[in-house]
């Protein structure tokens, strides 16, 4: 059997012990913050972000991995393996996918725009482990996965605007209207990129059994082989009760719980929750 190393930039949030399992491979992006430059994931970590910005330093800027690196990290596994297969965010929010493509040029390495984010990209991961274990070759496992962007279903319910206000994706009216009236949005993943989805009123707690609610009740068309619940910091409290509404909600055979990384924490923010599955 061909020797298969999986890879992925770290907009990708995965679980250590989905990591471990599908022994995956994070090449960091670069995050600026306070005027100095870090490798997300390595030498900053989300709550670095909230301490800051509670300082009042500006959000991060956050930078494609570039050519070089990527080559760099192809390179160095291939002399282990005989193949790579590479998921990278929505191409629609970054120019990683395009910057892998060229690195991957000439080698035996597959590159998937997962058309996705956050957990999105790691639900790839396992469905193209399952197609090499069963022996597929890899530029048909990569085929196959990009097809399923589609039957991916990811969505994550923002308590607060005031990231989305700092980073420039909604005016201060906005804010202070949806801060005022308790609203809070779904975003969705769809066609490559983030929309706004419903708006839930109330309390936060109120808001997430009801935004869970609404995403697992066409429970026919879910397969339940995996559900991934990121979360920007929830108490243990919190992920605990998220699990256990899901589970009960739909038996899924794997459940990955997922502290979400400064990708998704600059953009987002604090108490930030969300779900990913697959629909059939």
């Amino acid at each position: 059997m061909m020797r298969v190393r999986f890879t992925a930039d770290s907009t990708c949030d995965m679980s250590p012990e989905f990591i471990e399992k599908y022994n995956v491979r994070v090449i960091p992006l670069s995050v600026e913050l306070g005027g100095k430059f870090y490798k997300d994931g390595v030498d900053i970590h989300p709550d670095d972000i909230f301490a800051a910005v509670g300082r009042g330093a500006e959000l991060p800027r956050t930078s494609a991995i570039n050519v070089e690196e990527y080559q760099q990290v192809f390179n160095e596994l291939l002399e282990d393996c005989d193949a790579i297969l590479h998921f990278d965010i929505s191409s629609e929010f970054s120019s990683c996918w395009q910057n892998a493509c060229v690195a991957a040029q000439g080698l035996p390495v597959y590159c998937v725009d997962t058309r996705h984010l956050s957990t999105g990209i790691a639900m790839f991961i396992a469905e193209a482990a399952e197609r090499i274990e069963a022996g597929m070759e890899p530029a048909k496992a990569a085929e196959e996965v990009r097809g399923l962007a589609d039957k991916v279903e990811m969505s994550f319910i923002i308590d607060r605007l005031d990231y989305l206000y700092k980073g420039g994706r909604c005016s201060m009216v906005a804010m202070l209207g949806a801060n005022v009236l308790h609203l809070r949005p779904c975003i969705e993943v769809t066609g490559g990129k983030m929309v706004v989805g419903k708006k839930y009123r109330g309390t936060y707690e109120r808001c997430a059994r009801a935004y869970l609610a609404d995403k697992l009740k066409d429970r026919d068309s879910i397969v339940p082989k995996r559900v991934f619940l990121p979360h920007t910091g929830l108490t243990d409290e919190a992920v605990a009760e998220i699990r256990r509404i899901v589970t009960e909600a739909v038996p899924f055979a794997e459940v990955y719980v997922v502290r979400a990384g400064c990708s998704i924490t600059s953009h987002c923010g604090e108490n930030v929750f969300g779900i990913a599955f697959m629909r059939a």
